[in-house]
């Protein structure tokens, strides 16, 4: 794992820190965030209509599982995030949206990129980020997004052990991007991903916020050289303490989930 200060590549100009961005870097240092981690304790159960559901502790989204996959892209609207019902005002409650190649079937490694959304005393605050797991996750600075903005997300790899990520906000016109060589844990390339996340800080998930709804369009992915979309996909929402927390669907180029 690196130990070495966070490393970006921006292609956006600087932009004023969000509300509470200093408390959530100095945690992050404390705790070396990794914010998104492979899929854990999930578990698939039959409905009475013979479909299969798919609940996992952290993930909810489409997951293609196959072959080949080199390329994985969606953009989102950028939701308001509140406290759950019952939730405390004072507690930070924390959600993500991103794109992916591995982590489900291929434990070794995840390529991802994404946005977090936080909460806390009614304060909304957001985070755009990449990620080649089991290394950390690291924040593209400076680069502006809020709450109704349209941000695109495309994930690309080169070979097992480099690719990119890619972050666009179609309401400012800024991109960023990140090159990723020479990463420790190999991808499988079986793996392309839709994710709604209960990250982890340190080695807790994080308080789920409330997030609504958060969909995916022109979501697809390339396998093999082709592009496809995201019919054929697993289906996962998250249950814990055996509650359901979400309610995912998808189809054609559009993957959705809502907070439950």
């Amino acid at each position: 794992m690196k130990t070495s200060t966070i490393l970006t590549t921006l292609l956006a100009t600087t932009a004023l820190a969000a509300p509470f961005t200093s408390h959530r870097r100095a945690r992050r240092d404390a705790q070396r965030t990794r914010r998104s981690l492979p899929r854990q304790n999930a578990t698939m159960i039959q409905s009475t209509d013979g479909s299969n559901i798919d609940y996992d502790s952290n993930w909810a989204g489409a997951v293609l599982i196959g072959s080949g996959y080199t390329s994985v892209t969606g953009t989102i609207t950028v939701p308001v995030p509140s406290a759950p019902s019952g939730g405390s005002r004072n507690t930070e409650y924390s959600a993500s949206a991103w794109v992916g190649i591995d982590g489900d079937t291929c434990q070794s490694a995840i390529l991802q990129t994404g946005v977090d959304f936080y909460v806390q005393n009614g304060k909304t605050s957001y985070d755009a980020w990449y990620e080649w797991y089991p290394d950390y996750s690291y924040t593209f600075d400076g680069f502006a997004v809020n709450a109704g903005d349209s941000i695109s997300m495309t994930v690309t790899s080169a070979g097992t052990s480099g690719g990119s990520a890619v972050i666009t906000n179609h309401g400012t016109g800024k991109t960023v991007t990140h090159t990723f060589t020479g990463q420790q844990g190999a991808l499988c390339n079986t793996n392309a991903e839709w994710i709604v996340e209960d990250f982890s800080s340190g080695d807790s998930l994080v308080p789920f916020a409330d997030f609504d709804a958060v969909t995916f369009t022109g979501a697809s992915a390339v396998s093999n050289g082709q592009t496809v979309d995201v019919d054929g996909s697993t289906i996962v929402d998250i249950r814990q303490n055996n509650q359901v927390l979400t309610d995912c669907s998808a189809g054609g180029s559009s993957v959705t989930c809502s907070y439950t």
